[in-house]
C-alpha cells in the first residue's frame, strides 16, 4: 500500500511539472494612435507571444502626460515611447529599458502652399505644432537653431494639443502650415479629397520631409531615432519575455511593411480616429526598422547629445548609461 501510495506521488509530481503552465497570465502592450503602436496590434492577433503569457491586451495613451503616469504606475509591461522620453524617465531613476527603435522617419509638415519645400521658407509663417516640448516639438526647434534662426523672431509656432487637433485646424482652413505625425498627414491629405470634405477644404501639399532635413542640417544620414518600446518596472528582469518581444517585434513590423492593406484595416479597428485608407497611404512614406537598442545606441547618442546641447530637459540632463540600452548578445 506504502508503495503504491509513494508511486501515486512520483506520477503525480511529475506530471504536474511536466505540464505544468508556466506561462504569465497577462501582458499589457501600449502606446498611441500613431504608426508605433500598430505592429503590436498584429502580434496581439497573430497570438505571437502565447508561449509565454496566456494573455496580451493593449491600452492606448493619448497625450504624453498619460504616457508618463502610465510608467510612473508600472501597470503596463512594453510601451510605445518617444525616445526622448524614455531617457528622460531613465535619467528620473524610472524602472524602464529600451527595447528597440523602429520609428526612423514620421515627422511630416504639410501646407497649403505649394511652393514651401524647406523649413526656411517657413520663416514668418505660422506653424501648428503638436506635442509641445515632445517629440515632434523637439526635432522640430533644434533643425531652426541648428540653422541658424530665432525661434522667436523668424518663426511663429502655435501649440495644440495633438495632431488630430492640428490636421482639423488645416482641414477647416483655421491654419495654413501644420507639423503634423504620421498616420496623421495622410488623413488630413485623404480628407480634403473626400466628399464632403473637398467642399470646404484646402489643396494640401506635402511639404518638408523633418528626416531629410535633419540629415541636411546634422551632415548625416535622413533618419532619426524617434521612437520604439520599452520594457517597464518587473518585466526588465525577464530576459525570456524581453528577447521574444523583440523576435515577434521585428516579425509584425515586417508583416505591416509589407501588407499596407491588411495592416490599416488592423489598425483602424483599434483607433476609430484612423482610416485604413489613410493609414495605407501613410506607410510608403515612413521609415520603418526594427532595431534593437543595443545595436541603435551609436544613433541614439548622436540624437542625444545633439538635444542634449539646447534641450538638456527632453533627455533628464544626461545621456543614459549602458543598462538602458537592450539588445539580445
Amino acid at each position: 500500500m506504502l508503495k503504491k501510495l509513494f508511486i501515486f506521488k512520483i506520477i503525480t509530481f511529475l506530471s504536474f511539472n511536466l505540464f505544468a503552465d508556466d506561462r504569465l497570465e497577462k501582458l499589457v502592450f501600449a502606446g498611441p494612435f500613431a504608426t508605433v503602436s500598430h505592429p503590436m496590434l498584429h502580434m496581439i492577433k497573430s497570438g505571437a507571444l502565447k508561449d509565454v503569457a496566456k494573455k496580451v491586451e493593449f491600452r492606448q495613451w493619448k497625450t504624453p502626460d498619460e504616457l508618463r503616469v502610465m510608467i510612473i504606475k508600472k501597470d503596463v509591461d512594453f510601451i510605445a515611447i518617444p525616445t526622448n522620453v524614455a531617457a528622460n524617465l531613465y535619467n528620473k531613476k524610472q524602472e524602464i529599458q529600451l527595447i528597440n527603435v523602429s520609428i526612423w522617419g514620421i515627422l511630416e509638415m504639410l501646407s497649403r502652399d505649394k511652393n514651401i519645400k524647406s523649413l526656411k521658407d517657413f520663416k514668418g509663417k505660422e506653424i501648428i505644432v503638436p506635442f509641445r516640448a515632445d517629440m515632434p516639438d523637439i526635432v522640430l526647434k533644434q533643425l531652426i537653431k541648428s540653422q541658424g534662426f530665432d525661434i522667436k523672431k523668424d518663426f511663429k509656432l502655435k501649440y495644440v494639443a495633438s495632431p488630430i487637433d492640428a490636421m482639423q485646424m488645416l482641414i477647416l482652413r483655421q491654419a495654413d502650415h501644420v507639423l503634423l505625425i504620421e498616420p496623421a498627414a495622410s488623413m488630413a491629405l485623404h480628407k480634403t479629397k473626400t466628399f464632403p470634405a473637398k467642399l470646404v477644404a484646402p489643396t494640401l501639399y506635402r511639404s518638408v520631409d523633418l528626416q531629410k532635413e535633419w540629415g541636411e542640417t546634422f551632415n548625416t544620414v535622413d533618419k532619426i531615432p524617434q521612437a520604439g518600446i520599452a520594457v517597464i518596472g518587473d518585466m526588465i528582469n525577464n530576459d525570456k519575455v524581453k528577447r521574444r518581444f523583440l523576435e515577434e517585434h521585428g516579425k509584425s513590423l515586417k508583416w505591416y511593411k509589407q501588407n499596407p492593406k491588411e495592416a490599416s484595416k488592423l489598425a483602424a479597428s483599434t483607433f476609430p480616429v484612423l482610416k485604413a485608407q489613410a493609414v495605407e497611404d501613410s506607410i510608403p512614406n515612413l521609415r520603418l526598422e526594427n532595431i534593437s537598442a543595443k545595436d541603435a545606441k551609436e544613433s541614439l547618442t548622436l540624437f542625444f547629445n545633439i538635444l542634449k546641447k539646447d534641450s538638456p530637459k527632453s533627455i533628464g540632463g544626461k545621456l543614459p548609461n549602458d543598462d538602458f540600452y537592450y539588445g539580445i548578445n
